[in-house]
């Protein structure tokens, strides 16, 4: 979607919050090591200083977290072009459609309490709310909707103009929806794959009626405050600039490769919703990952659905979507569970190993070419791999 959010190459009882917080001890998060920008064989410094040494991407940042939570942060480039201010170690991003394995996981635990089901038809949760030119929310289910199965059109596409055209304009999530429902399906419910922004907008609405409360305090209330994720938050509306010490992030004014760097830190992250609209750091995202796959939010039931994967068209040989959540094949020999999430300036991606080393690393311009995409995830690649 090149409006906002990418595509991919990614309330609880107080008890149970309590209950998270003393089992992960989340209190005090670990020390973090910041690597110097000049540290020789550093691999995942100097993948990362590859990055920012084309020009393309202003700076770059990433933190890598080993099992046993000891933590490396990276850095490389400027973090503000206007001054020339260096990128700030752990600093606080927009990361977009990784968003979506937040809402993912929210309504998998919502499944995993008997509330929602994850074969039932989302009609069952907002009736009548999916209706016109041929989408009908009868025939489709949420584990459709959250492993991009659904047909559903993608809202992004009838945003009118350019991005920077709607750049501070605030957009209700019933807005977005029905944006797609002026158009028609892509194919029918189940008959196959299609990354939909617009599925996880009705997730982010189901939640909300499922729960009674806004799908940002559901998020925050089951895992960012469970977890001590201090780092992460959902922006109330309205709110355009990121808190807290940031890299500025960049967008070409012309939409193509070459054209004049805009800074566009300051947006309107609304048109995103339950689909893209977080805000967070590397050490949080890896934190999150390393909760998520370590069975501390969801059932084991519930993962094992998660990680249920169905084949993605024009990917490589081994990935697949789960429900909110990518399986990433490694150079080195096995696999990572992930995301991406492009938009608003900003290209994160992020994972996971089965052997529990995570990292997160995000560049500060939004990508033109598949060849900077690659780039990307090559260096996500050698962070993963790189303590084997």
């Amino acid at each position: 979607m090149s409006q906002y959010v990418c595509v991919p190459s990614s309330g609880a009882r107080a008890g149970v919050a309590a209950v998270l917080a003393l089992a992960l001890g989340t209190s005090s998060p670990a020390a973090a090591d910041v690597v110097p920008r000049d540290q020789p064989g550093d691999a995942v410094q100097t993948a990362l200083n590859e990055l920012v040494g084309g020009g393309r991407f202003p700076g770059a940042l990433a933190a890598v977290r080993e099992r046993d939570g000891r933590v490396r942060d990276y850095t490389a480039g400027v973090g503000d072009l206007a001054t020339r201010a260096r990128v700030p170690a752990n600093g606080r991003v927009r990361i977009a459609s990784n968003t979506k394995t937040f809402t993912a996981a929210v309504v998998l635990q919502l499944a995993g309490e008997g509330k929602v089901e994850l074969d039932a038809p989302v009609e069952k949760y907002l009736p009548g709310l999916v209706r016109g030119n041929g989408n009908d929310g009868r025939l489709i289910t949420v584990r459709q909707l959250l492993q991009h199965t659904s047909g559903m059109p993608e809202y992004g596409k009838a945003i009118p103009g350019t991005f920077f055209d709607s750049r501070h304009r605030y957009f209700e999530p019933r807005e977005l929806l029905d944006l797609a429902l002026k158009q028609k399906p892509l194919f029918a419910p189940g008959k196959g794959w299609s990354y939909s922004n617009t599925g996880y907008v009705l997730l982010g609405l189901l939640v909300q009626k499922v729960t009674g409360r806004p799908v940002g305090m559901a998020i925050s209330d089951r895992i960012l405050t469970p977890l001590g994720l201090g780092d992460t938050y959902w922006p109330v509306a309205g709110e355009q600039r990121i808190r807290g010490a940031h890299p500025r992030a960049y967008k070409s004014k012309t939409g193509r490769p070459g054209g004049e760097a805009v800074d566009v830190s300051e947006m309107d992250p609304s048109r995103g919703w339950a689909a893209g609209q977080l805000v967070s750091t590397p050490r949080d995202v890896n934190r999150f990952l390393s909760a998520l796959l370590g069975g501390k939010l969801l059932k084991p039931a519930m993962l094992e659905q998660m990680k249920r994967t169905v084949s993605v068209p024009g990917v490589p040989q081994g990935w697949g979507y789960g429900l909110g959540l990518t399986k990433i094949p490694l150079s080195c020999g096995g696999l990572a569970w992930g995301h991406s999430g492009d938009a608003g300036g900003y290209l994160t991606r992020d994972g996971i190993t089965e052997g529990g080393r995570s990292a997160t690393v995000t560049a500060t311009a939004e990508s033109l070419t598949a060849a900077e995409a690659e780039q990307l995830d090559a260096a996500l690649d050698t962070a993963l791999c790189a303590g084997k």
